[in-house]
């Protein structure tokens, strides 16, 4: 009988459950397998109760679940309260107290069966009394248990104790060093403004904050996130939103690195330590967002704010209001012949997009169009861009010599003059063309510093033609606030 009751026993210890609980405070081990003295708790539900669990716990990028424990170890006894059948509650309002970092030291390990057991004394060895021997004490194998010397022994350990406090805090110094050289974020970034150039395409840190400062407000109050690859929240979060695991002015970089170097969303994510969905995702949002944002703001100048800002060298020509000209960006062939044949431009010889911009002559971009087919003429782009609408009879616009607009403008055109089925060009024909070419010029330097950003040096993949439109609108309303004059001159005259 004896033997099934220890084999009974046997089982009992060694009985493991289905999904052992673990305590989920940093350096202790206790789980609820083989143990039934210690009891676990979840976390409350209490807001204000939970962030002081959490500030105790003392764990980083943590986020408790329904299956988080804390072990009772953690806890001071008033803290429970007793039930009738023996079971460990914890008050409402308590918090853990004892951890390994201020002193609290575990209880011993249960001792070994072997231990519990009593023993039967060894007899003693006989003793001859007719033979005096002498018996030395022998001295100990190890010294754990020689108790330690005061003084000169005490004060080396206080100076040793010190010494490793201080290197504690050397590497810890060293640790946060290398964090925040391997977290890429805006910080990496204040000290150089030539990396701030390199990456945002904004002339300094001082340029990039002061344009930061103006779009906070809308970021924090109206910004649209999208969740899903397929879908966009419809709900306008208030607050940083709680999933993201970047703030937003490092989403902003993220997606200013997306469109001024052209990283793509895996080196991105690598860069800020993401998943590539994720980054993805935020370049969607970010895109949107801006388009929606810096597109409600108004481009188009009225005549006399461009007049007042007029540069000396437009003095022959004054009442002009936008120099306009077309661009075009590469993009990758499909794989249907009748849309290469509608993409193709014989201009460029590739499949392209193409885009009507529009300039202040002071050079201030004033007009952006939708992007078209690249087999669209310069005409057709003009009279479908909706800028008809937006001129007047006592303004002037100035095109290059491919923008046969004069019957489709409501106002005075320059543009160089044509041979047509003449022999040579008049004196006047001449000078007014060079005048043109010589002011028209500084509407491709806009363009220029438009396709400065890397993402247009490529062909644009069809997996995001949804999207380049307003990455190309964004790319032109940010020439506003990234740069400077066109002409050092002109920052003096206005």
């Amino acid at each position: 009988m004896s033997v099934f009751r220890i084999k009974e026993r046997r089982l009992a210890f060694q009985r493991v459950r289905a999904s052992a609980l673990h305590c989920c405070v940093p350096l202790c081990t206790v789980s609820s397998r083989y143990n039934r003295e210690v009891s676990f708790h979840v976390f409350p539900v209490d807001a204000a109760v939970r962030a002081e669990w959490m500030q105790k716990i003392r764990r980083d990028d943590f986020n408790p679940t329904k299956n988080t424990r804390v072990c009772s170890r953690h806890f001071k006894q008033a803290d429970f309260n007793v039930t009738a059948g023996g079971l460990r509650r914890l008050k409402k309002g308590a918090v853990p107290v004892y951890f390994s970092w201020n002193g609290y030291e575990l209880p011993a390990p249960r001792p070994s069966v072997w231990e519990r057991r009593p023993r039967a004394e060894s007899p003693a060895p006989e003793s001859d009394s007719d033979s005096e021997m002498e018996t030395e004490i022998a001295p100990p194998d190890h010294d754990y248990s020689v108790v330690p010397q005061t003084g000169a022994r005490a004060s080396n350990l206080a100076d040793e104790n010190e010494a490793l406090r201080r290197q504690v805090r050397e590497l810890q110094q060293q640790l946060e060093v290398l964090k925040l050289r391997q977290r890429f974020g805006i910080e990496r970034l204040s000290a150089s403004d030539e990396d701030v150039r390199f990456y945002t395409r904004f002339a300094s840190y001082r340029s990039f904050m002061v344009f930061w400062n103006l779009i906070e407000p809308a970021v924090t109050h109206k910004m649209v996130r999208i969740t899903s690859a397929k879908t966009a929240s419809a709900s306008i979060s208030t607050v940083h939103h709680p999933t993201t695991k970047l703030r937003p002015i490092d989403e902003f970089l993220l997606f200013l690195m997306y469109l001024s170097v052209g990283f793509p969303p895996r080196d991105l994510a690598e860069r800020f330590s993401i998943h590539r969905t994720t980054a993805s995702r935020i370049i969607s949002t970010w895109t949107h967002f801006l388009y929606c944002l810096l597109g409600s703001q108004r481009l188009w100048i009225p005549p006399e704010v461009v007049r007042a800002h007029l540069p000396v060298e437009f003095a022959a020509f004054s009442d002009t209001q936008v120099i306009l000209d077309c661009t075009e960006i590469f993009c990758q062939s499909p794989s249907s012949l009748l849309l290469q044949s509608e993409v193709f431009s014989t201009y460029k010889s590739h499949t392209t997009f193409k885009a009507l911009i529009g300039m202040a002559p002071h050079g201030a971009v004033t007009f952006v169009s939708g992007l078209y087919a690249g087999s669209m003429s310069d005409r057709e782009i003009f009279k479908q861009s909706g800028i008809v609408k937006l001129l007047k009879p006592g303004m002037a616009i100035m095109v290059d010599k491919g923008f046969v607009v004069d019957n489709l403008a409501p106002c005075k055109v320059y543009r160089p003059a044509f041979l047509s089925k003449k022999q040579q060009m008049s004196r006047e024909d001449v000078r007014q063309t060079q005048s043109i070419a010589r002011l028209r010029v500084h509407v491709e330097r806009c363009i220029r510093r438009v396709k400065e950003n890397k993402l247009f040096d490529k062909e644009i993949p069809l997996s995001i033609c949804g999207n380049i439109d307003e990455l190309f609108s964004v790319a032109c309303f940010l020439v506003n606030y990234q740069n400077g004059p066109l002409v050092k001159a002109w920052a003096t005259q206005q």
